[in-house]
């Protein structure tokens, strides 16, 4: 009994045990989808950057300057003289100006005048002829790690008139304004100190020229409600291919030294604007210029009571002052509309208040006032 009780046992546990592992499940093995990774192409769209392109502007003027004050008018016992106040009366001058950049480095700046007289009977000594004025521009950059701009300057003039003389001149120009103080009332956007030699010639005589060597300074200054003020000076030593008479009809020097002063003060003042439509109030005025000589060549000298104009021909050079100066307002009222972004239409009119002779600057009765008008266009490219 007790063997049938063991082999009963012995059996039960062996089946448990075969049930048991017929329970437990087998691993199941899942097999993952491979992952396919897809690059799509990005496209970029970037403003193409443009390379340097030639630019500039374009200015015609047609202006026409008037009578100047009580030109024609009897003085007391003096006959009346055209040209006692100032010579220049009744004439026109067409300008035609403008500015070629024409690369990142090179400009060339161009000024053509023609002048023509309005009333040739009268007995005056009018401007006539064609002045013509070229600049050329070379930027070189900054001096090394300064801030010291450097750029050469070559200008040539014909001034057109009657001797028809003209000059060629190099300056080295080095710019300092980034060195000057600038606060909220004074920006100076121009400070040049600019070394310079100068060749002037004439065409009736080969021997006729003037070598100069000197230097100038030039600056330009913005300041409050709408001034800038501009202050430049000339300095210069020549020498003559042909002696010069100064203070002395017996005396000739073959060199002189001369400085001369310019400052000018400048307001705009905005009366009008509606659209493309402005109307403004313009003055400028200053020293136009303060002209010093080491040689007396100013003012009319004379000898054995003959004025120089009464001389000989070589005496004309003859003078009684070191120094002259003319001092100058002029007011306009300017219209400009802009037809276009690049085009523009002016016209204004005003006059010139200045002191024409010189030789007696200090009387208030040599103050005249000159009509003026003019219109243009400027196209800048």
């Amino acid at each position: 009994m007790r063997k049938s009780l063991l082999l009963v046992g012995a059996f039960l546990t062996v089946a448990a045990m075969a049930q048991a592992k017929e329970v437990v499940p087998e691993p199941v093995v899942v097999e993952e989808a491979p992952v396919q990774i897809v690059e799509k192409e990005v496209i970029v769209y970037r403003d193409k950057e443009e390379g340097f392109r030639p630019n500039g502007y374009v200015d015609l003027q047609y202006r026409w300057y008037g009578d100047t004050e009580g030109q024609n008018e009897d003085r007391g016992d003096a006959p009346k003289d055209p040209t006692a106040w100032n010579k220049a009366n009744n004439y026109s001058r067409i300008q035609l100006q403008g500015k070629i950049n024409m690369t990142e480095k090179q400009a060339l700046e161009y000024r053509i005048r023609t002048y023509d007289e309005l009333d040739k009977e009268d007995e005056r000594i009018n401007k006539s002829g064609t002045d013509t004025r070229l600049r050329y521009f070379y930027n070189h950059g900054y001096l090394g790690d300064s801030k010291v701009n450097l750029t050469s300057r070559v200008h040539y003039r014909n001034n057109g008139h009657d001797d028809n003389s003209q000059e060629l001149e190099y300056q080295a120009r080095f710019n300092f304004a980034e060195y000057m103080f600038n606060n909220d009332y004074v920006k100076t956007t121009d400070f040049t100190v600019a070394p310079k030699y100068g060749y002037s010639w004439g065409d009736d005589n080969s021997s006729d020229y003037d070598n100069q060597l000197g230097v100038d300074l030039y600056t330009f200054h913005e300041l409050s409600w709408g001034f800038t003020a501009e202050f430049n000076v000339y300095a210069t030593q020549h020498f003559y291919g042909q002696d010069q008479y100064f203070d002395s009809v017996d005396k000739k020097e073959d060199k002189n030294f001369t400085v001369d002063v310019e400052a000018y003060l400048y307001h705009t003042l905005p009366l009008y604007a509606n659209g493309n439509l402005s109307i403004d109030f313009n003055n400028e005025g200053g020293y136009d210029a303060y002209n010093w000589s080491a040689e007396k060549k100013f003012g009319t000298a004379h000898r054995d009571g003959k004025y120089v104009n009464e001389l000989e021909p070589t005496d004309k050079g003859v003078g009684k002052d070191n120094s002259k100066y003319e001092v100058y307002l002029l007011s306009t009222i300017q219209a400009n509309y802009q037809v276009t972004p690049n085009f523009l239409v002016y016209a204004a009119a005003g006059a010139e208040y200045r002191d024409w002779t010189n030789t007696s600057g200090s009387s208030a009765s040599n103050w005249r006032w000159q009509p003026t008008a003019f219109a243009g266009f400027k196209t800048t490219f």
